[in-house]
């Protein structure tokens, strides 16, 4: 028997998961699937991240964990609006060879039209991706081409020497106390210390 889990979510706390829960289980009976944990956000956002929504980030612990084998949702909605969080939600699921099913939508990844829809949606994702390094790499070109300096901005030749023998010290003070005595942050103080 197939280990599955419900994630339920609902956006206010006026609203219950009550109906989603209902729907699934019957599904999930229909389907042979024995339902191991059932995960629900209350009141809670598809717009807020994964670290805003205590009970998803548990289910995607618990997938990488491979405590289950199907995560059962009522829609796409309820997993997240955001589609970049989704597309990352869904690709860490099938790296992980767990099946997702979509009530709303139709989908099964247990089936092979559901593992083809999933893994066009992979294609489609990856293809996003590809748009986005060429947009960053064309504006990269652009404002070279405009005579803009790229990177992190030059440091004073003199700064750099002062922060190397603060750092040489016998008596060295912390990181912080070195950046603030040379108005530079704690990040270009280790930068240049690990660039020694």
């Amino acid at each position: 028997m197939r280990r599955a889990v419900l994630y339920l979510r609902v956006s206010t706390v006026d609203q219950t998961t009550a109906n989603q829960e209902r729907e699934l289980r019957a599904i999930a009976d229909r389907m042979g699937c024995e339902i191991t944990k059932v995960y629900r956000d209350h009141g809670i956002s598809g717009a807020k991240g994964r670290d805003k929504r205590p009970q998803f980030d548990a289910l995607c612990k618990a997938a990488a964990r491979r405590e289950f084998d199907v995560v059962m949702a009522w829609s796409v909605d309820r997993l997240g609006r955001s589609l970049q969080d989704l597309v990352a939600f869904l690709g860490e699921l099938h790296a992980l060879g767990v099946d997702l099913f979509l009530q709303q939508q139709g989908l099964d990844t247990t089936t092979p039209a559901g593992k083809a829809l999933f893994q066009m949606m992979g294609v489609f994702a990856e293809f996003e991706r590809a748009i986005i390094q060429e947009r960053v790499r064309a504006g990269l070109r652009r404002a070279r081409d405009e005579g803009k300096q790229l990177g992190r901005p030059k440091i004073d030749a003199g700064i750099e020497r002062a922060i190397h023998a603060d750092l040489r010290r016998k008596d060295r003070p912390g990181v912080r106390v070195i950046a603030a005595a040379h108005g530079v942050s704690v990040n270009t103080v280790q930068r240049i210390a690990h660039a020694r």
